[in-house]
């Protein structure tokens, strides 16, 4: 346990250099639906979000929509964010797999296995002060974004399977504008051995947000159409026998020019106790851009048939003055 501790610290030690770093922006900072790219719960963002080739543990399709046929139990989890400037950030999802027919011979011992995922994510941002022409205060103002998804995911060989997100985008703005749009992710999980597993993900497909002003400006009002960046996703993943350690790393590239990397960790103590660290969109064309940290950890308890687990993540946040803290609630049963 020792050695696997120092490893860890180590870990966590380079993850701290490598976010020193001067703050820049990246361009994919001001497009729309930056909500849904932080992360989904404790435990995704508790491993830098490079989760999308990770098949053990309580998955979501969030990540992949490809995973949920790994899924071992029916799961459930929400996580609540503790965010800075009046930010809240809500998670919401459900997951199960299902296994048809029978083994046909003892040389054959693929099952056909299918998996659902849902979810929801919740962000708003309130106490914005609505002023008139005089500066006089009128009222608050609580813009707010949704994301809901369902994700679909079957098995076709012991090796290979496939799945996709059907999303859809509800945000309003301010009174009468609001928007909302469809959006589609579709990706692959190939497992090369009972221990190495590896993704490829495609996020955001056809989503933008079409604003009109006109319903507060009349003539004056116009329309603007603004485009969620697409993702392009890599991992793997990769599972050791010996101590129960999880490491995973992730390459994700967008058309908004960035090329993030990502990288995991999870150990288990011993049984229900996890710990875990990540580094997330460390951008290796934009190398000045802050990086993020997280660390985070997770108990579970068996109470009969149904196993409860507490999670929570810290996540290291630039441009604000205090940091993300996540907490969550998962239910297998």
């Amino acid at each position: 346990m020792r050695n696997i501790s120092l490893i860890v610290l180590s870990f966590m030690f380079a993850v701290s250099v490598i976010s020193a770093q001067s703050n820049q922006y990246d361009e994919i900072a001001g497009r729309p639906g930056a909500f849904s790219r932080m992360g989904f719960g404790a435990r995704g963002m508790g491993m830098g979000n490079a989760m999308s080739a990770v098949i053990h543990g309580d998955l979501v399709a969030y990540y992949n929509p490809a995973l949920s046929v790994f899924q071992e139990d029916n799961s459930f989890q929400t996580s609540y964010s503790i965010l800075s400037l009046d930010r809240k950030l809500n998670f919401l999802s459900f997951t199960r797999r299902f296994e048809f027919g029978q083994k046909k011979s003892s040389k054959k011992k693929f099952k056909r296995v299918a998996g659902i995922s849902a979810g929801v994510i919740n962000a708003s941002v309130g106490n914005f002060q609505e002023r008139d022409n005089q500066g006089n205060v009128t009222g608050e103002l609580s813009p707010f974004e949704n994301q809901f998804f369902i994700g679909l995911a079957n098995r076709f060989s012991e090796k290979l399977s496939i799945g996709f997100n059907a999303k859809f985008y509800y945000s309003k703005l301010y009174e009468e504008i609001s928007t909302n749009t469809f959006g589609l992710d579709i990706g692959a999980l190939y497992l090369a051995n009972e221990n190495l597993s590896f993704s490829a993900v495609v996020t955001d497909l056809i989503s933008k947000y079409e604003w009109n002003t006109t319903p507060i400006y009349d003539q004056e009002g116009f329309s603007t159409d603004d485009k969620f960046p697409l993702l392009m996703k890599i991992g793997a993943s990769y599972m050791f026998d010996g101590p129960n350690l999880i490491t995973s790393i992730e390459y994700e590239h967008s058309d908004a020019g960035t090329n993030y990397l990502r990288l995991g960790v999870e150990y288990n103590i011993f049984e229900g106790l996890f710990i875990r660290g990540g580094l997330d969109k460390f951008n290796m064309s934009n190398t000045s851009a802050p990086s993020r940290p997280s660390l985070g950890f997770s108990y579970f308890h068996d109470f009969s048939s149904v196993l409860l687990g507490i999670n929570y993540a810290f996540i290291a946040e630039p441009y604000s003055y205090s940091n993300r803290h996540i907490v969550g609630i998962d239910i297998n049963f």
